[in-house]
């Protein structure tokens, strides 16, 4: 007899306009779980996800922003008709919304936060208990899956009124409670811990992060479940002349993108933001241009840049124009696919050189995919990243002269970048795909299901 499909509820939430790395990998993960047979529902929160590949989720959004801002704010919201609600939930009206109005700036939300987390006892209780209606509507999937545990607030509800095991993925949610005012981080770390109590298992994608996270929020470590991090190879593999879904691997036929011209390029792939250390990156690269044969190197830089970071974005133009090397940035804030396989075919080598403990690294993958070395600092995920990829090298973090050293050796030394080019590429296609993420993912489930 064939056993049934795995069944699986994912919960994920969207992050406005922006292409958010986890709602890209959730997305990407839920496609590979469905290849490998397991019977997925992606359910989106907040707002409808943004993604390059193809949609996975559901038509229906849970605890939709606006709605949730409102029961915020306004006295008496909770108890808007259902019917109200749903309105405000629409996808197309809070996919519109998102282009301007929805932020995710944790600065500014500490007291929705903590609402949130609050889950049945917060302000949001009509959506909690919308959603755990709806869920007792589903057939009763063997796992539910939480994207992170800032939106697990209703996690007590949910094992409560359904009895499903729960598993939490962590991937980022101490930077953004970190970035919470001191009034509201303690409270809501507080009522995270509470939470952590009714899960059955976490998925982390590094050992650094496992052991933050055990630390940080109280976890036992033997539930929490190391995955390492994958990418789809589908779309470098359309660049890179290899066809074919769900490639296992990129060495066995793909070559590195060829880049378009002979100008020394460093390229920065993440949000534009303080974090992600693109302020260390124009240090670094002002020193770069003054070394032999860097004369004429660019700088070009690609992510999302929020209305919060415009005044951080503008001063690293302005910190360029004073050294004179204005002219030698390209930027595109809201790249989509094609604008990012682009970008990598004009760049030599990728850094993205960030100021906090990085608990995933995506663009590093899939820079290396793409043949394109990189540079990272030696904290977080990153020397995990490169010990099993190769494909790179490690600075000491905060140390702008060591970076522009590394870029330099590596930009003027082609037999070297080529080395790197073809041992990284190899590396992620070896480790880290989307199909070893979703075979361990689901020997992950398994395990707990079966406890």
């Amino acid at each position: 007899m064939v056993p049934s499909p795995l069944s699986v509820i994912y919960l994920s939430p969207g992050a406005g306009g922006m292409y958010c790395g986890s709602c890209l990998s959730d997305n990407m993960l839920v496609r590979a779980l469905r290849r490998q047979g397991a019977d997925v529902t992606l359910v989106p929160l907040y707002t409808p996800l943004l993604t390059e590949e193809p949609d996975q989720s559901i038509p229906q959004v849970f605890f939709g922003g606006l709605s949730v801002y409102l029961r915020q704010v306004v006295p008496l919201a909770d108890r808007l008709p259902q019917f109200l609600s749903r309105w405000l939930d629409r996808p197309a009206l809070l996919r519109m919304l998102s282009r301007t109005a929805i932020r995710t700036d944790a600065r500014r939300l500490g007291a929705l936060t903590l609402s949130m987390v609050r889950g049945e006892h917060g302000r949001q209780r009509a959506d909690v208990a919308r959603l755990v209606e709806w869920l007792a509507k589903q057939p009763r999937p063997a796992v539910i899956n939480f994207s992170n545990l800032l939106i697990a607030g209703c996690l007590p509800t949910v094992k409560r009124e359904l009895g499903v095991p729960i598993v939490v993925t962590l991937q980022g949610d101490d930077l953004f409670l970190d970035a919470l005012t001191p009034a509201y981080h303690d409270a809501v770390q507080a009522e995270l811990r509470r939470i952590v109590r009714d899960v059955d298992g976490f998925i982390v994608h590094s050992q650094y992060y496992a052991a933050e996270m055990s630390q940080r929020f109280e976890i036992p470590p033997e539930r929490i479940h190391v995955v390492p991090l994958g990418i789809s190879l589908s779309a470098v593999a359309l660049a890179t002349g290899v066809e074919g879904e769900g490639q296992t691997g990129p060495a066995a036929s793909a070559v590195p993108l060829t880049k378009t011209t002979s100008t020394p390029t460093v390229g920065f792939l993440a949000r534009i933001c303080p974090a992600k250390g693109l302020h260390v990156l124009v240090e670094a690269f002002i020193r770069l241009r003054t070394m032999p044969g860097m004369s004429a190197a660019r700088l070009r830089v690609a992510g999302w840049l929020g209305p919060d970071d415009e005044d951080y974005f503008r001063r690293q133009q302005q910190r360029l124009a004073e050294a004179g090397y204005a002219d030698a940035l390209d930027v595109n804030r809201t790249p989509d696919l094609a604008a990012k396989l682009q970008f990598l075919r004009e760049i030599d080598l990728l850094s993205v050189p960030t100021v906090y403990r990085e608990p995933k690294g995506r663009y590093v993958l899939e820079a290396l995919a793409a043949g394109v070395p990189v540079v990272q600092p030696r904290h977080g995920a990153f020397p995990e990243l490169l010990a099993s990829t190769g494909g790179g090298e490690l600075f000491e973090p905060g140390d702008v002269v060591g970076l522009a050293t590394a870029l330099f050796e590596i930009l003027s030394d082609s037999g070297r970048r080529q080395a790197l080019s073809r041992q990284g590429q190899a590396g992620v296609g070896a480790l880290h795909t989307d199909e070893h993420s979703a075979q361990a993912t689901l020997a992950v489930y398994r395990r707990i299901v079966s406890q």
